[in-house]
């Protein structure tokens, strides 16, 4: 499956899918006033270029039809298999693998702002570790293994990521971060990046 979005100075977007999806991020091609869609997804192949306003009202005209729930149904089975795949890979490996599991992670569904990332994280280790408990020196160490810089101040985030409504702690657990879930106001901030 792919989809390639080309627009005015915009990067491409492009989403492979063979076992799970893969999600890269590259810079665009300039095209002066032009913007092209190009979506294919398996048998289904959906070409829109020229002036903004086409664009938008032929792929608004294209939400409207059937095969736009097909693709979005495929997007979403080729997103839920990458996840799966990550946490078989995550219990079949061990925990050295989790730091590449959890990398592609914040590369495939475009995390580069902490926040979004310690979301991330929270996301990756109830989810694909399933753990029900993540204390600060858990978070960060999935950042190092990873390879990427720990929060400066987690708890900063962790709180702000609540009051954002994106987290909440559950009522049956002490009123503490470690404890802290994702709200589906949060999954849905995550899957929006992922899209984005």
């Amino acid at each position: 499956m792919t989809v390639v979005f080309r627009n005015n100075n915009m990067a491409i977007l492009t989403i492979k899918g063979y076992q799970g999806a893969i999600i890269r991020s590259y810079g665009g091609e300039r095209m002066s006033g032009s913007n092209r869609v190009s979506i294919t997804a398996g048998d289904i192949e959906i070409e829109l270029e020229g002036a903004t306003i086409e664009v938008n009202e032929r792929l608004g005209a294209l939400k409207e039809d059937y095969t736009w729930t097909i693709l979005v149904e495929r997007l979403r089975d080729a997103r839920e298999g990458a996840l799966d795949a990550a946490q078989t890979t995550a219990k079949n490996e061990g925990l050295p693998e989790r730091g590449s599991a959890f990398a592609a992670l914040l590369s495939n569904c475009s995390l580069t702002k902490k926040p979004d990332q310690v979301l991330g994280a929270i996301h990756f280790l109830r989810d694909v570790e399933s753990l029900d408990d993540a204390p600060p020196r858990v978070i960060n160490q999935l950042f190092e293994d990873a390879g990427f810089n720990p929060p400066d101040n987690l708890s900063l985030y962790l709180n702000r990521l609540r009051e954002r409504g994106f987290l909440e702690i559950p009522n049956n657990t002490e009123d503490k971060n470690r404890y802290a879930i994702l709200t589906s106001k949060g999954r849905e901030h995550l899957n929006q990046r992922s899209s984005a």
